[in-house]
């Protein structure tokens, strides 16, 4: 049996996990302010090597900040979708927001406790 040529590689795989590289035009500030926070993809942009452990802290701070927003916003116009008790759709979706919730808030301490050591 041949391999179907739309069928990703393993090596594609492999490749997908992890942070993706960054999207040509994407600034440092913009990749904030749309919700990223983890100092592993946010490395990927030089700027991000020029600032102070301080200052990196301060932006995933601002990252982390925007990406709660982003999500409680999204968690609230779903909520407030007619007829939601009827829609399991809607109500899976929101069940996924609030896991993001979740994770974030985890991500939030892992990253204050790892930067709080750093800046000691």
């Amino acid at each position: 049996m041949g391999m179907d040529e739309n069928e990703p590689t393993e090596s594609q795989l492999s490749s997908s996990a992890g942070p993706q590289p960054t999207s040509p035009g994407l600034t440092l500030e913009k990749a904030i302010e749309m919700g990223e926070y983890d100092p592993e993809y946010l490395g990927q942009f030089p700027q991000w090597h020029q600032y102070s452990v301080h200052l990196q802290f301060e932006l995933i701070k601002n990252g982390l900040a925007n990406r709660r927003r982003q999500l409680l916003t999204q968690w609230m116009e779903i909520e407030r979708a007619n007829d939601f008790s009827k829609k399991s759709h809607l109500q899976e979706a929101s069940k996924s927001i609030m896991k993001q919730l979740d994770k974030l808030t985890k991500d939030k301490e892992r990253l204050y406790t790892k930067y709080s050591i750093e800046m000691a």
